[in-house]
């Protein structure tokens, strides 16, 4: 039997791999959760005991894959060697349930926070199973006090009653979203008063988000037209897009909430005041490891400190 077989770890076989996914250095580290020098050294570490070169090394922005050839022929083998090594790690994880966590979350947040966060969250965790459940901002409350089960809400800003603890993840500024080549877009800085003549299409009553949008416009003296209402972000935007009116809608980083809609975006720092959003816990209630795990994923990449 041949017993002079390289020595390969999955650590440095998954850092080739999500170069490759990625094109670059920083977005495989992050995603990995590591430090560019620290995925550098572990993809020197694999061409070593290879003894061939993986990727080319040139920095700054490139349009086409580093991998050489040789890293485009190994790729393949690397992606069934990740495969045949999660088989082995679940090869016994059918004699135990799944651990499972149930959380509750809105609309705006799982389309632009939780679906991400749970895809990292299942690729650290892979033996971790989360439940969704999709609540308006007034429902998470009352889900949380019923339903046992439910280990936790995210949700916007929110004022917890006396049996709920609320931890803050992060504030969302507002933009303007107007159909392409809209005038405002021409205009240097746009205040509100600018859209009192606008066919202004906003978020459902009851909504966070309507109430800090009225809100600034009270306090700017200013009566806003409203053509239509949305029960959602992604709604408000297809209006938009067919040229309906504009709308006001807090916005996340790397232009995430508009990316594949035709519209054009202005963002309005101060104007608005911003969207807190975080999770909601029972008070006094202690966290599973698992749901603890989670909570640390929920943070947006793009962020200050992600």
């Amino acid at each position: 039997m041949r017993t002079n077989l390289p020595s390969l770890s999955t650590d440095q076989i998954a850092a080739f791999v999500e170069l490759a996914r990625h094109g670059s250095l920083r977005q495989a580290s992050v995603d990995l959760h590591l430090t560019e020098q620290g995925l550098r050294n572990r993809l020197l570490a694999l061409e070593q005991r290879l003894g061939i070169v993986l990727y080319e090394k040139k920095r700054g922005p490139r349009r086409n894959s580093p991998l050489t050839r040789e890293g485009r022929l190994f790729l393949p083998h690397a992606l069934t060697f990740l495969e045949r090594a999660r088989s082995l790690g679940e090869l016994f994880s059918g004699l135990t349930e799944p651990e499972e966590i149930h959380v509750a979350s809105t609309q705006y947040l799982i389309l632009y926070v939780l679906i991400d966060a749970i895809r990292r969250f299942h690729r650290a965790h892979p033996a971790i199973r989360v439940r969704l459940s999709t609540h308006s901002e007034q429902e998470i409350e009352q889900a949380l006090l019923r339903d046992p089960e439910l280990a936790l809400g995210v949700a916007a800003p929110y004022e917890p009653g006396h049996n709920l603890v609320y931890r803050d993840l992060f504030a969302l500024d507002w933009g303007l979203v107007t159909p392409p080549r809209h005038r405002l877009l021409a205009k240097k800085q746009i205040e509100l008063e600018d859209l009192a003549a606008e066919a202004l299409i906003v978020f459902e009553h009851g909504s966070t988000g309507r109430q800090h949008v009225f809100d600034a416009f009270r306090e700017r003296g200013v009566s806003p037209r409203v053509e239509m209402e949305a029960t959602s972000t992604v709604v408000v935007l297809r209006m938009v897009e067919a040229g309906i009116g504009v709308a006001l809608v807090p916005l996340m980083p790397g232009n995430v909430v508009t990316r594949g809609h035709r519209v054009g975006v202005r963002r309005l720092p101060g104007r608005i005041r911003p969207i807190h959003s975080g999770i909601l816990l029972r008070k006094g209630e202690p966290q599973s490891p698992a749901a603890e795990a989670f909570i640390q994923f929920l943070k947006p990449r793009g962020q200050p400190g992600t």
